[in-house]
């Protein structure tokens, strides 16, 4: 199918390894090509495996507006409509026919294909273009496919294709395919470092310092009258393309901007060149994949807006961050795609040195709820056995597969369920199918449609009014709305058929959301026009003059927290009442005793709860004896164990059981912080008290003689003493402040006699041994080898001292004394 060399168009780098290529296929049945952008590697290569290969070949593109722009590429160059030999298929949209020789789709559209039907029957070649961006879908794609190769369908061909170099690992991941590099000969592009001046602030959260996006604006005019040719412009996020899109107002060059939330038509519009000189404004959509005509000059804002997932909180969120080195190259390199051109970077070159290498993989930000649920789907709940570049972070992955097995998604082993399947046949988050499966009966098929639609993130919201901006929706018909109404039929076939219930939209825009997030369920705090309290238990505010102020309750479908903040910002909601709030999170409303530690002591209540939300508390005068201990122990878990009263009998005490543990080991209990509080908890301790004051009376000195097994509580004081008696007979208090040391202070006089020192708690007690003064002289658990080694120098040094105590040559043998000498004698 690939068209002779000399065609128009067809003459690019990579066809030059095209044979080697063909060759590492043929022999491998899998390969990875690395080729930069503008090389030809997204429209050539996968005419050459269709025109080797009998069946169809399938290239997965991460981007709809990429799959459908490889498609009409591919298709030009064989002289073709799309749909004929060349066609696509993503979401919502498919052009091709019986005769489609390589079909184009999205790394989803992939997933799906490979879930439903794992062999792909009548395909015989996957090719997975840009795998170096690392999304989910990719990962996930490459995983399935090379376990559908290794298990079904060892003759599917693979090949992975990657603008970067970093290939060794992929490689490694597809059991050492042949890596075939495509190094090209784009043309010279000549960085223009013009960082803003004064400095302007870094990113924070989703927000962007207006005056980057004016020295954005001001550059692109800069590059305008330097040079000739396009400029493509690359910034975060829709947002910030409409800004710049008004500060360039008046330019001599049509203004077009290019990001996934547009219409098919509008994104065609702006990879078309026209009469005019184009200023495009882009987000990353196309650094890669992508060929934009006419482009000469390239802008880069050096930004990228990218998911983040609050683990503690289960907020998602899109966060703008410093893009990376790996990504401002291929940003750069497409002004050299057909001929010489300039970057003009809104950074300097030593902050470029300072940029990451490359971007973090989605697998290490994003919410995984998704993945978790395709990974159960596929009979790999955990990842196990599946060749994924990255493992899920662990807690991450946890919240993602309690998520799923709150939706019943997933059984408690993580194995799929059959709702878990329905939900992953709608297409969408598993949140959003199950709003729409369950909220159609509800409020009818069609207005679930509509509204998951629009919380799928297809359509820019212009207010946080989710009920204002569906109704304003209804009313247009081109625009956004076109991309909105697409996606409302698709999910209009996918969900049960249910008519219209005939429910106010508030009510029922409130109930679809609180059934995609019942934990953003919130009700307004006391006393305030705009704080809330999430059925989660996290605070969150509405913007200021929000049309939603004052609202008793919310159903909260985006929300975020910008780091540092203790409350999260709502971003999108519906106002509601509190009979529909009760209704979207029926899972989490419960009525019944709590007893708890809560302000310093032990509360009984009957409480009537929505998750974190308390709608109404009475008090509980007879609670649960059993739920009282454990709200005790709850207490002296946070508040410690100074709750207790420690007398000095209790202190020594715990202190010679401590030693014990440590010297002899189980079955002495063991009385750490922990330990004992577990102890107490289990114990008869606790059982008579009822709150902090009766804490207080709880006799230690019982409760820690407790744990003693009744085989060794007669032999504590024989094998952990209080006391000692010295040779003298004295009985010295024996200190075991150190468990791992019990310690005796005596006067060395006293030991006279003592061949070795005495063994407490399993070892030999460790001696302190004082001069007549009381001050230390000498400490030793090797009695017998102090008498021997260290006891000659001390009695040297301290017989002239204290000439009337005694000071014998052979202490071991000689009589212990308390007392000195007479004088005179």
């Amino acid at each position: 199918m690939l068209p002779p060399s000399g065609t128009p168009g067809t003459d690019l780098p990579v066809r030059s390894v095209l044979p080697a290529l063909d060759a590492a296929m043929t022999a491998a049945g899998a390969a990875v090509l690395v080729a930069p952008p503008g090389t030809g590697k997204t429209t050539l290569v996968p005419l050459a495996l269709a025109g080797r290969l009998p069946g169809r070949v399938l290239v997965a593109e991460p981007r709809r507006v990429a799959a459908r722009a490889a498609a009409r590429r591919m298709a030009s160059l064989l002289g073709e409509p799309v749909g004929r030999s060349v066609g696509y298929s993503v979401r919502g949209d498919s052009r091709r026919s019986d005769a489609t020789r390589v079909e184009v789709v999205t790394t989803g559209l992939l997933v799906r294909r490979l879930q439903a039907d794992p062999e792909l029957p009548g395909v015989s070649a996957v090719v997975l273009d840009e795998c170096h961006e690392r999304q989910l879908d990719t990962d996930l794609a490459l995983a399935f496919t090379l376990d559908v190769r290794a298990a079904l369908r060892p003759e599917l061909e693979l090949l992975a294709m990657s603008a970067t170099a970093a290939t060794d690992r992929l490689s490694g991941l597809m059991g050492g395919a042949p890596v075939v590099e495509a190094t090209g000969s784009l043309h010279h592009v000549e960085p223009v470092w013009c960082p803003p001046s004064p400095p302007v602030a870094p990113p924070h959260g989703s927000s962007v310092d207006p005056r980057l996006l004016a020295a954005v604006a001001d550059t692109v005019r800069r590059a305008l009258a330097e040079g000739p040719g396009d400029v493509l412009v690359f910034l975060p996020g829709a947002a910030e393309i409409g800004r710049v899109a008004g500060l360039l107002s008046g330019v001599d060059a049509d203004v077009r901007p290019l990001h996934g939330r547009l219409p098919a038509d509008q994104q065609d519009a702006a990879l078309a060149p026209g009469p005019r000189r184009r200023v495009v404004l882009s987000t990353d959509v196309a650094e890669t994949s992508l060929t934009v005509p006419g482009v000469r000059n390239v802008v880069d804002a050096g930004l990228a807006r990218v998911p983040r997932f609050d683990v503690a909180r289960g907020m998602g969120a899109l966060v703008t961050v410093r893009v990376s080195r790996a990504s401002a190259v291929q940003r750069a390199g497409r002004a050299g795609r057909e001929a010489p051109g300039r970057v003009y970077r809104l950074w300097s070159a030593a902050e470029h040195d300072r940029l990451p290498a490359a971007a973090e993989p989605e697998i290490a930000l994003a919410d995984l709820t998704g993945l978790a649920l395709e990974l159960a789907v596929w009979g790999a709940p955990d990842g196990a056995g599946l060749a994924l570049p990255d493992a899920p972070p662990a807690a991450a992955f946890t919240v993602a597969r309690s998520t799923l097995r709150q939706l019943g998604a997933v059984d408690d082993d993580g194995r799929v369920t059959p709702r878990g399947r329905a939900l992953t046949a709608v297409g969408a988050h598993p949140r959003l199918a199950r709003a729409l499966l369950d909220g159609a009966a509800q409020v009818g098929r069609r207005r679930a449609a509509e509204v998951v639609a629009l919380l799928s993130g297809d359509v820019a919201p212009r207010s946080d009014d989710l009920v204002a901006e569906w109704r304003a929706l209804r009313g247009q018909s081109g625009g956004p709305a076109a991309r909105w109404r697409e996606e409302v039929a698709r999910l209009t076939r996918a969900a049960p058929a249910a008519p219209d219930t005939g429910l106010p939209d508030d009510a029922a825009a409130g109930l679809l959301v609180g059934l995609a997030h019942p934990e953003w369920l919130a009700r307004r705090r006391p006393g305030t026009e705009r704080t809330y309290l999430l059925a989660a238990g996290t605070g969150a505010e509405l913007a200021p003059g929000t049309a939603l102020s004052g609202a008793g309750w919310l159903a909260v479908a985006a929300a975020d927290r910008a780091p540092g903040r203790r409350d999260a910002r709502v971003r999108a909601a519906v106002a509601m009442d509190e009979a529909t709030a009760l209704a979207a999170g029926a899972a989490a409303h419960t009525d019944g005793p709590e007893v708890t530690w809560r302000d310093g002591d032990v509360r009984a209540a009957r409480v009537e709860r929505l998750g974190a939300i308390v709608l109404t508390e009475r008090p509980l005068p007879d609670p649960d004896p059993a739920a009282v201990t454990a709200a005790l122990a709850e207490g002296l878990r946070r508040d410690g164990l100074t709750l207790l009263t420690w007398t000095p009998a209790a202190r020594a005490l715990r202190e010679r059981l401590a030693a014990a543990h440590a010297g002899l080991g189980e079955p002495w209990p063991a009385v750490d912080d922990e330990s004992l509080l577990a102890a107490l908890a289990d114990g008869a301790a606790l059982s008579g008290a009822r709150s902090r004051r009766d804490l207080a009376r709880v006799d230690l000195v019982a409760a820690l003689r407790g744990l003693l097994p009744w085989q060794l509580a007669g032999r504590l004081d024989e094998l952990v003493p209080e006391r000692v008696e010295v040779p003298t007979g004295s009985n010295v208090r024996v200190d075991y402040a150190d468990p791992t040391v019990p310690t005796l202070s005596v006067r060395v006089q006293e030991v006279f006699g003592w061949a070795a020192a005495p063994v407490v708690a399993g070892r030999p007690l460790r001696l302190q041994l004082l001069s007549p003064a009381s001050r230390v002289v000498a400490t030793t658990a090797d009695l017998a080898g102090f008498w021997v080694t260290g006891y000659p120098a001390v009695r040297s040094e301290l017989r002239g001292r204290y000439p009337r105590h005694p000071w014998p040559e052979a202490p071991a043998n000689a009589v212990p004394t308390r007392r000195a000498k007479p004088r005179g004698t």
